[in-house]
């Protein structure tokens, strides 16, 4: 049904192959678009995309107390003082599935 497409990467200017087996899972997965880069360049798309975040990245913390028991805790946002803030501890026992 499907066949290989030779597709023109718009980030590089390459040539790259659109597979059948490819054109095939982006059925599978609604995907109405072809792919507008190759592959190489998408994955120094979203490795760029990545930077800064992900393994080994440092998230930036802000220091607050936890609303519930009082203990000092560091959370990833900065904290407005509108709602409360829970330590780990207190967060997943509040939010515990019963």
């Amino acid at each position: 049904m499907y066949q290989d497409k030779i597709l023109t990467c718009r980030e590089c200017g390459e040539e790259f192959t659109f597979t059948a087996s490819e054109q095939e899972f982006y059925a599978e997965k609604g995907f109405t678009n072809e792919p507008g880069r190759c592959p190489s360049c998408r994955v120094a798309r979203k490795h760029q995309r990545n930077s800064g975040r992900g393994y080994g990245a440092q998230r930036e913390m802000f220091p607050a107390t936890c609303a519930a028991c009082g203990v000092e805790t560091q959370v990833p946002f900065r904290p407005t003082g509108e709602r409360p803030v829970y330590c780990r501890d207190c967060y997943a026992q509040k939010n515990r599935v019963v």
